[in-house]
């Protein structure tokens, strides 16, 4: 299996990009009960979660060892830091706005369905990657799946500011994804690094709009509270990041965007088995066609680090 210049195989990157993924899509779950236990708003909450994540990483940067390296000049890091940092920042803030501007199922369609696209257009751009024949199936297998299980369940409104901020919300995704992938490629990238870097950023970010909306919820489960935003700083956000940035330093930008729509799957999949939500046909198929294109994406990626980097 072939290797880039951060050193980590193909097929490990893959399998770090998976169980990323699988592990975003518990976040909703964690929060809808969050929303349950108090009053914490959504702001409050990614905040939260990005300081609460933040001191995990840290811990967990200082307690594993790390092989020696040669130091990263302080102005690729300092760039580094912030195009990640802010590209993380702009995803989630504008993305919560687009959910309270024009629904949760508009917002999720269009930001997970644009951020294919552009960064599709962008690694061909930029990193003169391409995805062949087979790749532009999986994305477009994989943008229909998505909106038939965001979309098939239910009346819908569109609304143009909305979809406007989900929009920006997938160019933070998509520059997060691409400039994580450029780094890798040239130089290789400390994961841990850039996940730190990125969670400090976004949270200094995030805390005027937490101050404005209240850092403190009012609950009568505290204990179960606690224990719930303690699961969502440790796997959605500490594991799953760290996974994220290390998988996407090596896997092709495209193909990084189409594994991670598993992030709604296993959303749905928590939401019927642990909320109760009524299973649908449209469930269903939604979550065989992205995980039927996530699949063959994974197999063609694979296929191809044994030969080369597919690039233009």
């Amino acid at each position: 299996m072939s290797t880039v210049a951060s050193g980590l195989p193909v097929g490990r990157g893959l399998l770090y990009l998976i169980v990323a993924g699988a592990a975003w899509g518990t976040a909703g779950a964690a929060a809808a009960l969050v929303y349950r236990a108090s009053d914490m708003g959504s702001v409050a909450l990614s905040f939260w979660r990005c300081a609460a994540g933040l001191v995990l990483l840290l811990a967990a940067r200082h307690l594993r060892p790390r092989p020696a390296a040669a130091p990263e000049p302080l102005a690729r890091k300092a760039l580094r830091t912030g195009v990640t940092g802010l590209g993380l920042a702009v995803f989630q803030t504008a993305y919560f706005a687009a959910v309270s501007a024009t629904g949760l199922a508009v917002a999720t369609v269009v930001t997970l369905g644009a951020g294919p696209v552009l960064i599709a257009l962008g690694a061909r751009l930029v990193l003169r990657e391409r995805l062949g024949r087979a790749g532009v199936l999986a994305v477009a297998g994989a943008l229909t799946g998505l909106a038939v299980l965001v979309l098939g369940g239910g009346d819908t409104a569109v609304r143009p500011w909305g979809v406007a901020l989900a929009l920006l919300s997938a160019a933070g995704y998509s520059a997060m994804t691409l400039f994580t992938r450029y780094w890798g490629r040239h130089g290789g990238t400390d994961a841990s690094g850039t996940a730190v870097g990125a969670f400090a950023v976004t949270t200094l970010c995030l805390l005027p709009f937490a101050l404005t909306q209240g850092l403190v919820p009012h609950t009568a489960e505290p204990a179960q509270l606690l224990w719930l935003l303690a699961y969502i700083a440790a796997v959605p956000t500490a594991l799953a990041y760290a996974l994220y940035f290390a998988g996407a330093a090596v896997v092709r930008s495209a193909a990084v965007s189409v594994i991670m729509l598993l992030e709604p799957v296993s959303a749905a999949v928590l939401a019927v088995t642990l909320l109760g939500e009524r299973l649908t046909a449209a469930t269903v198929a939604g979550t065989l066609l992205m995980l039927g294109s996530a699949a063959g994406l994974a197999v063609a990626e694979t296929r191809g680090a044994r030969v080369g980097p597919a690039v233009g």
